[in-house]
């Protein structure tokens, strides 16, 4: 190292020592700020994230849900599920990119209306679409095999929302982090059901759009976890 790398001055000398206590107090006024809007920030992100239903029966009170009602619901409500899985999968990397750990917070609530819809968009395609004839619905499923890819997803979010609530989460401890993992394969699972179901339409747009986003999101994570494996062994 040489001399003038070693060489501080009186100034710079003052400012290095004001400057540790100084950091800290900015943080905690940052960190204090957050946690004074946390509370607004929720209930915001909880009211806003009822837009897509409310649209729907805005839209079902004025008449313009189109000539066939049934098919516009359900290709909004798995639309949204589908943003919402999205959403709920960039928290983590927003977070470890911002540095703000508060929007861990909002994760459970947006991956909660993420199956919200998709109990929408499965509740349609029963009800209004099928009238529950089971045998209709199994014929169905051999006819078009996404139906049978999005009711997988479907049945995979089931145990992610039952054990959303913090109570599970120390239950279960370790084991509830390697359940809440099988997003990565619901949102590959939903991917394929949207594909599937444009590509008899020849309407690829937004199966590609979401596909990339999901690939991205996904992509960031196994890209995170080389570099976590990589530097383990160069320490080793």
């Amino acid at each position: 190292m040489s001399v003038d790398s070693q060489t501080v001055s009186a100034g710079e000398t003052r400012n290095a020592r004001v400057a540790p206590r100084a950091r800290p107090a900015a943080a905690g006024g940052l960190r204090a700020g957050l946690q004074r809007w946390m509370a607004p920030a929720k209930i915001g992100v909880f009211v806003a994230a009822l837009y897509p239903l409310a649209r729907i029966v805005l839209f079902g009170l004025t008449d313009r849900l189109g000539a066939n009602p049934i098919e516009f619901i359900t290709r909004s409500t798995g639309l949204w599920t589908l943003v919402f899985l999205c959403i709920t999968l960039a928290v983590t990397p927003l977070r470890r990119l911002t540095g703000i750990n508060e929007l861990l917070r909002f994760r459970r609530m947006l991956g909660l209306y993420a199956f919200f819809y998709a109990v929408l968009h499965l509740t349609t395609y029963v009800w209004f679409d099928k009238w529950f004839d089971v045998a209709e619905m199994f014929k169905d499923i051999a006819k078009r095999p996404f139906i049978t890819v999005g009711f997988l997803a479907f049945v995979l979010l089931i145990p992610l929302a039952a054990t959303s609530p913090r109570a599970a989460a120390r239950k279960l401890g370790r084991r509830w982090q390697t359940l809440h993992r099988a997003i990565y394969a619901i949102a590959v699972l939903a991917i394929l059901h949207f594909w599937w179901m444009r590509a008899g339409k020849h309407d690829l747009i937004l199966p590609k759009t979401y596909g990339a986003i999901v690939l991205v999101l996904l992509g960031w994570r196994v890209a995170v976890w080389a570099a976590a494996k990589f530097a383990e062994r160069k320490r080793a």
